[in-house]
């Protein structure tokens, strides 16, 4: 079951309704910066990791000062689109409520909350970036609840870890595919279903990575699963030139 740690509470609190219906992901993006991106990230990590536990999920924008120009930002990151959460009926009218926001930022809404450490960009245009997927990685790497810098050395590590597992998934892919060994899609499950740990779905791809017991159609495939909760493209270059 999906868990997340509530900002209000510090306990964890379920991100799904019992009766699986909808759930309302509302990110409260600070503004057109490197937080409120990440505020979004986390927003669109609580909607993949919805939707894989098979609980429908809504997302909306709420509250942000340029947010046309902030949703475009996030677009580059392969964030998925939210809608105005200030527009009357806006979204399901059952289910659940979660909230997404700055750490230390405006007063906590009420319903369930997740808080999101401040990212700073160190000098860095996350939004001009020629590798806009670098910038999500970078991210990915500490959990939400760490403050993170996009520096550099940070985003050049992210670009080598994108082009090498990029370049292994299209060279598994043409293998004989093998199906997600039942262990390893419990280890990731597990990993983004206690409070959206990115950071240990990275772990595990790490380990798959290397495992000498692991058949290459095996990786292509646990590769495949955990990109639909990390979202990096990572099948983009099946079928490209060697």
């Amino acid at each position: 079951m999906l868990r997340i740690i509530d900002a209000r509470t510090h306990e964890p609190a379920s991100a799904a309704p019992a009766r699986r219906g909808p759930t309302r992901v509302e990110a409260h993006a600070p503004g057109r910066d490197t937080t409120g991106l990440r505020v979004l990230l986390v927003a669109d990590l609580l909607v993949r990791a919805l939707e894989l536990d098979g609980t429908p999920a809504w997302a909306l924008l709420t509250g942000a000062q340029d947010g046309t120009r902030l949703l475009a930002d996030a677009a580059a990151l392969g964030i998925r689109p939210f809608e105005d959460g200030g527009a009357a009926g806006s979204g399901p009218g059952a289910g659940q409520v979660v909230h997404v926001v700055r750490r230390g930022g405006a007063a906590t809404p009420d319903g369930a909350t997740v808080a999101v450490a401040p990212a700073d960009a160190a000098g860095q245009d996350t939004a001009g970036l020629a590798s806009p997927d670098a910038v999500r990685l970078a991210l990915l790497e500490r959990h939400h609840h760490a403050r993170v810098e996009l520096d550099a050395s940070a985003l050049d590590d992210a670009r080598d870890t994108l082009a090498r597992w990029r370049r292994a998934v299209a060279a598994w892919a043409r293998q004989p595919s093998r199906p997600v060994p039942g262990e390893v899609r419990d280890q990731l499950r597990a990993a983004w279903e206690d409070d959206l740990d990115a950071p240990g779905v990275l772990s595990v791809l790490r380990r798959v990575e290397t495992d000498p017991d692991l058949p290459d159609g095996a990786r292509f495939e646990i590769y495949a699963y955990a990109d639909r909760f990390l979202g990096l493209h990572l099948a983009r270059d099946i079928g490209a030139p060697a």
